[in-house]
């Protein structure tokens, strides 16, 4: 184990200092700690002494899971350290005590990624010179739109790092039941799971569901907590969702790449479908999802159903918004005399 014994306290990490103040788990980096701290905290509170081989000991336990002592002993690194670094004010842990950290609490491989980004992100932080972040991206390449059209009758959208729907072909969109009631700015896979009241009943396992989207923003948290794109959409889901405010505090970070999703559509019925979930090189934090049966099935038939329904909807507003557009160019014309 890595044994640290570090008398030197780091400055404040800058995780959560706005928004962040509920939205990425409360308070600025000092008293309240980091996110770094913020998560360790929260793991060491589901991990008990049994699961890792401790007595109990004697007395009533005053907070559920493993004291700081306990976790310190188990990691190789001393008390006063472990609790430095939970309450934000040690930064910079050397990779060796944030792998022994992940051993001692259990965590399974995307946690312990999650652990290390934090940990960089942390040391980041507390640099004296700090480099602004691009904003991401909130429209998709070209021969993405081209490929979703390819794709069909198999529903198929692009999602933004925080889940906006940046594209979508007709299936797609029909498949996200009462999504497209909504303007398109507003269309939002967090938003929707969360607000919608048609999701709840769409989702046959609608609380697995939620669960994987707040482990994506927990995730993009904890490497990002300023960021105004989640700090905005985390900000209305905790005023506006009990559901999402519970859950936020779990600090779960593992989300869904791929499996199946059986559906209760309003219109289309009960269907089991497959489906991946892909990370777009470059970066943006974009992802692919797309649907999938095998043809001649009847979970097929429902994709084309839904590709069928949709492209009739797409229709009239695609028409409505060319009218728009050459009645708008109509008047900007030169009027002759």
């Amino acid at each position: 184990m890595a044994r640290e014994q570090h008398t030197g306290s780091g400055t404040g990490t800058g995780a959560g200092r706005r928004g962040s103040g509920r939205s990425s788990g409360g308070g600025n980096s000092g008293g309240s700690g980091s996110e770094l701290g913020r998560f360790l905290k929260a793991r060491r509170a589901r991990v008990t002494p049994a699961d890792v081989g401790l007595p109990a000991g004697p007395g009533l336990r005053r907070t559920p899971g493993l004291r700081r002592e306990e976790l310190a002993t188990l990691a190789g690194v001393s008390i006063d350290y472990y609790t430095r670094m939970e309450r934000g004010r040690e930064t910079n842990p050397s990779p060796s005590v944030v792998d022994a950290l992940a051993t001692a609490l259990l965590l399974e491989e995307p946690e312990r990624r999650h652990l290390r980004d934090l940990a960089a992100c942390a040391a980041r932080s507390a640099a004296p010179f700090r480099t602004a972040e691009e904003p991401p991206p909130t429209s998709v390449d070209p021969g993405m739109e081209l490929l979703l059209e390819s794709l069909r009758p198999n529903p198929a959208h692009v999602v933004s790092r925080t889940m906006d729907v940046l594209a979508v072909n007709p299936g797609g969109l029909r498949l996200m039941a009462g999504l497209a009631d909504w303007p398109e700015g507003q269309r939002n896979i967090v938003r929707y799971v969360f607000l919608h009241p048609t999701a709840r009943v769409l989702f046959e396992d609608w609380e697995n569901q939620i669960r994987g989207c707040v482990a994506r923003l927990r995730t993009l948290a904890g490497v990002e907590p300023d960021a105004p794109d989640l700090i905005g959409l985390v900000d209305e889901l905790l005023t506006k969702s009990p559901d999402f405010a519970a859950l936020w505090e779990h600090y779960d970070v593992t989300g869904h790449s791929h499996g199946r999703k059986t559906f209760h559509h309003p219109d289309a019925g009960t269907f089991t479908l497959g489906y991946h979930s892909l990370q777009l090189d470059g970066g943006s934090g974009q992802r692919l999802v797309a649907y999938h049966a095998v043809p001649g099935t009847p979970e097929y038939d429902v994709m084309v159903r839904l590709d069928r329904d949709g492209d009739r909807n797409r229709e009239p507003a695609e028409a409505g918004a060319e009218a728009g557009a050459e009645a708008e160019a109509a008047g900007r014309a030169p009027q002759r005399h």
